[in-house]
């Protein structure tokens, strides 16, 4: 996941590889990218070949254009929308840039609602404020802590139970596959008109038995932002528990179900600020093509 060349990567730079491969992409023409002679590619966590997947099929791009890039390990990343002829999905994409700026790594997931058994009602693909700017320099965290504030977040998802091993910020938001997942008392989830903490708090997501394959492929330091990956499994045992509050409710999964998802993270003076997340259903227990791949020719 990192690099062997290291070189003096810019932001300008790696959004310049970005833009190049989206106009490449709508174009469907990957003979227009620079690629590396050896590119590791996937689409929602299958390993593909270059011209496969959404390389044949896609029709267009949105306007959503949430952007960053890590400048130490030449990686960059976007939440974006794409259109496939009637539909319309959101997609989280991941590059990695060897030091002459070709194209060694891609990392695609899209959220097809149309083919998702859990479909999210009235996505909306807006600019989130609260990522954008610079953290100032003399509040700025190094990679090592961004990291574990991020897999922090994962590991109180994880057989939640109302502990904390990460903080959030008084004004956290999480927006999911497009909808606002917290303050939201409109979703249909029981615990959407709470806040970040609060959810955790209160242990709803004890049905969440792992958070594995965790990956921080990019940080980008000078605003904050960790972009993960990996994914939730739920053994679809548990049929009810009990919040901390004593309140008992009925688990909505039950049964051997996989979440892989991409996750970008904003935090501010040691807290979560923002989230984003794609995820989409695959079979149970899946294994991540990263952890073995070694890629192929163009």
């Amino acid at each position: 996941m990192r690099n062997a060349l290291i070189a003096a990567w810019t932001r300008e730079r790696l959004y310049a590889v970005l833009d190049h491969y989206l106009a490449a992409l709508v174009a469907r023409d990957p003979t227009k990218v620079d690629w590396a002679p050896m590119v590791r590619a996937t689409e929602n966590n299958v390993e593909l070949a270059i011209s496969d997947g959404l390389w044949g099929t896609i029709t267009g791009r949105g306007d959503y254009d949430l952007r960053f890039a890590d400048c130490t390990t030449g990686q960059v990343g976007l939440f974006t929308t794409v259109h496939e002829t009637q539909h319309d999905s959101a997609m989280a994409l991941r590059i990695g840039v060897n030091g002459q700026d070709a194209i060694t790594e891609v990392e695609m997931l899209i959220v097809r609602q149309v083919d998702e058994a859990l479909v999210f009602p009235n996505p909306r693909f807006e600019p989130k404020p609260a990522f954008d700017g610079a953290i100032p320099i003399d509040k700025r965290m190094t990679r090592e802590r961004l990291r574990a504030i991020a897999d922090g977040y994962f590991s109180t998802l994880e057989q939640n139970d109302g502990q904390l091993f990460t903080r959030f910020h008084p004004d956290c938001e999480r927006v999911e596959n497009g909808v606002q997942t917290t303050n939201n008392p409109d979703f249909p989830l029981v615990n959407a008109h709470l806040g970040c903490e609060e959810q955790f708090r209160m242990g709803y997501y004890r049905y969440d038995d792992r958070l594995r394959g965790r990956r921080f492929p990019l940080i980008d330091e000078e605003r904050g932002l960790v972009f993960a990956h990996g994914f939730i499994d739920h053994c679809g045992r548990l049929a009810h528990y009990k919040l901390t509050d004593g309140t008992e409710i009925e688990s909505h999964i039950r049964r051997p179900h996989s979440f892989y998802m991409s996750e970008l993270f904003r935090i501010e003076e040691d807290a979560i600020r923002q989230i984003e997340a794609n995820f989409i259903t695959v079979p149970y227990h899946m294994p991540s093509p990263w952890d073995g791949i070694t890629g192929h020719r163009p």
